[in-house]
Formats: structure tokens, C-alpha cells, sequence
């Protein structure tokens, strides 16, 4: 008399988190990873579970790593972007600061008061002299407002000062930082003419290298003093 064997085997069955299907045997299941819990796809259905998003088990750390390259480096140029614009605004802002000061007249100063006649000063024939005075004559004016106003969120300026070789009697201020530069004119034979603002800009590649050179520097109130260790 014969009698019947239950035939066994150790292989669990498993079923696909995506279609449902119990896997034949011999056929293998992928695991991913979705909403943090572990699913187990047939080979027919692992396309359709990648384009849910779920994560194949193993290529996590891929991912993530590709994807906080890609933060880090979106996160650094939104970072400069946003310095730029910052800079562009406040070179605005003190561009309209400075033209409205040169519009308004002295407060103290009588409405009807007779316009002073012109006073040409001796020009100083040192160099050093020439941009000693010529620091003197910025400090007295406006324009370390502006300055001040800048290095507040831009931080501390390089500067510039040197007399034109072409023009004796003048002086060039340039005061720079990473994203924005001023630059500034004074004739010292004509110091009520006051101090000019010639030119700004957003790079300072657009600057030559002998304007770059710095030989002065700002306090906290934009006022310029030559530096200590430019020798």
C-alpha cells in the first residue's frame, strides 16, 4: 500500500508590494524602500515602483549623496546671488542718498546766500601730501556715509588712493569690495568743488590693477585713513 509525501520546501512565499503577485519559485524579489518601510518587487514591476519614487535598497546612499551635492552647490550660488543683489541695492540706495545730498541745500545756510567767489588753493607737489589732503577733504564731505552704510553688509572696503600722473592737481579714490566698487575724485586746487563720484560698478575686474592697490582703509564710519603698513 502506498502512501502519499507532502513535498516541502524552505521558500517562503512572497508577494510584490506593487502588483500583488506571489513570485514563482526561483524568481527573485527586489527590495525598496518607501515611506521608510521595506517592499519586496517582482522583476515585471520594479519601472513602475521606481517611478513612484521608491528607493531601490542599496542605492540610497547614492541618492542622497548626489542630492546634498546638488543643495550644497544650489545653496552656494543662491548664496552669491543674493550677495549681489544685495550689493546692487545698497549701491543704489546710496547712489540716490548721494544725489539727493548734493540737491539739498545746507540746512543752516540762508535761502538767498551770495555764492562764495572761487578760492584755487596751492596743490601740494608730494604725493603722500597730495593724498593726505586729499583723505581730508572726503572725510569732510558726504560720501563716508555712504560708505559706512555699504561696509554694513558688505563688510570692510580695500582702498585706493593715488594722484593721477596725468593731472597734477587731482587725487582718485577707489573703494572696493568683493561685489561693489566707488571711485572718487578731488581736485585740490578746487576744494569747493567738493568730492566726485566718476564711476561704480559690481566687479572688480573692471577696475586697472593700479587702482586695486590699497594704501588706505575705513573705520565703522566710512572715514579713510591711510594704512599703517602699506610700506
Amino acid at each position: 500500500m502506498s502512501t502519499s509525501r507532502d513535498i516541502r520546501t524552505n521558500q517562503l512565499d512572497i508577494s510584490c508590494d506593487v502588483c500583488g503577485r506571489t513570485l514563482l519559485r526561483g524568481e527573485r524579489a527586489e527590495p525598496f524602500l518607501a515611506a521608510g518601510q521595506r517592499r519586496q518587487v517582482c522583476e515585471l514591476c520594479t519601472v513602475r515602483a521606481q517611478h513612484e519614487g521608491w528607493i531601490r535598497e542599496g542605492g540610497g546612499d547614492e541618492i542622497a549623496l548626489r542630492a546634498t551635492r546638488q543643495e550644497r552647490s544650489g545653496g552656494f550660488f543662491e548664496r552669491l546671488r543674493a550677495r549681489r543683489e544685495r550689493a546692487r541695492e545698497m549701491a543704489s540706495a546710496a547712489a540716490v542718498a548721494d544725489a539727493a545730498l548734493e540737491r539739498e541745500p545746507p540746512r543752516d545756510a540762508p535761502a538767498e546766500a551770495p555764492r562764495r567767489p572761487r578760492h584755487v588753493r596751492a596743490v601740494p607737489t608730494n604725493a603722500d601730501l597730495k593724498v593726505q589732503r586729499a583723505l581730508e577733504v572726503f572725510n569732510a564731505s558726504e560720501h563716508p556715509r555712504t560708505v559706512a552704510g555699504v561696509a554694513r553688509s558688505l563688510g570692510a572696503p580695500v582702498v585706493g588712493v593715488r594722484a593721477m600722473p596725468d593731472r597734477p592737481s587731482v587725487v582718485g579714490i577707489t573703494v572696493m569690495w568683493e561685489l561693489s566698487w566707488y571711485r572718487y575724485e578731488i581736485d585740490l586746487s578746487d576744494e569747493a568743488g567738493g568730492v566726485r563720484r566718476e564711476g561704480q560698478g559690481d566687479e572688480l575686474s573692471e577696475l586697472d590693477a593700479d587702482e586695486q592697490v590699497s594704501n588706505a582703509a575705513a573705520d565703522e564710519r566710512g572715514t579713510l585713513h591711510p594704512s599703517t603698513d602699506d610700506r
